[in-house]
């Protein structure tokens, strides 16, 4: 199954959206810095924020792909604050 994850960087001030398979493989890569161009590398302090679990891997991309389109930080925020938002997003994306 898969995952949509939100990272933060307080050094950044800023959020990090991603799907994948296995988040432990993954942020492994984050934190080591896999990627030369992935703009995870600009920071050393991400941490997990947020996740949707238990998706189709269709289903995460188009979550994620939803989530960065909206640009916003308020948005991010309200996914933790308000979980129908998710609940919405899973549906909307099945």
């Amino acid at each position: 199954m898969a995952i949509v994850y939100i990272l933060y960087s307080h050094k950044l001030d800023s959020f990090y959206t991603g799907s994948c398979l296995n988040l432990e493989s993954r942020m492994t890569e984050h934190r080591a810095k896999t990627y030369a161009d992935a703009y995870t590398r600009k920071a050393d302090d991400w941490e997990l924020f947020y996740k949707i679990e238990d998706l189709a891997y269709q289903q995460a991309r188009g979550i994620e792909i939803h989530i960065k389109r909206m640009k916003s930080k308020k948005y991010i925020n309200d996914l933790l604050k308000f979980p129908e938002i998710s609940e919405r997003l899973v549906i909307k994306y099945k």
